[in-house]
């Protein structure tokens, strides 16, 4: 079974909650994934960087941060995932994307951080690039933000 729940921050619109559990879904089901219980939190700039502060001493900006909450052997995925909208829409314009397809890109990201895909080196980078773009071409992602 696999148990996801959205939350967005009360100051932030345009998320379709449905969409992102879709996405989400269908990642876990491209990884043979059958069983998760999974949080997915839009949230401001603010909160992710308190937790980048928080578990990683590091005092930056980040989009998309993902903590696994049971035993990375454990066959059910448990965890959370924070992404900020801020950042998301700062991304689109910079690779001149639209907005949904940032935010579905670091669902998938925060996903494959879940099960334990890193992106550490170069070359760490490149995998998990290359899986988000497959990923990606077969997912419905144009309506996950209502203003992109």
């Amino acid at each position: 079974m696999i148990d996801i729940i959205v939350e967005v921050d009360p100051d932030l619109s345009g998320i379709d909650k449905q969409n992102s559990i879709g996405i989400l879904r269908s990642t876990l089901k491209q990884e043979q994934i059958e069983q998760a219980k999974i949080n997915l939190i839009f949230a401001k700039d603010n909160l992710l960087n308190h937790l980048k502060i928080k578990y990683f001493q590091k005092d930056h900006l980040t989009d998309v941060i993902a903590f696994r909450i049971n035993d990375y052997k454990n066959k059910e995925i448990e965890g959370e995932i924070y992404i900020s909208l801020e950042r998301a829409i700062e991304n689109a314009k910079e690779y001149e994307e639209k907005v949904s397809k940032e935010l579905a890109r670091l669902i998938i990201h925060g996903t494959l951080h879940l099960l334990n895909y890193k992106d550490k080196t170069d070359k760490e980078k490149l995998a998990m690039t290359e899986k988000e773009n497959k990923y990606l071409e077969n997912l419905n992602w144009n309506k996950l933000f209502k203003k992109s």
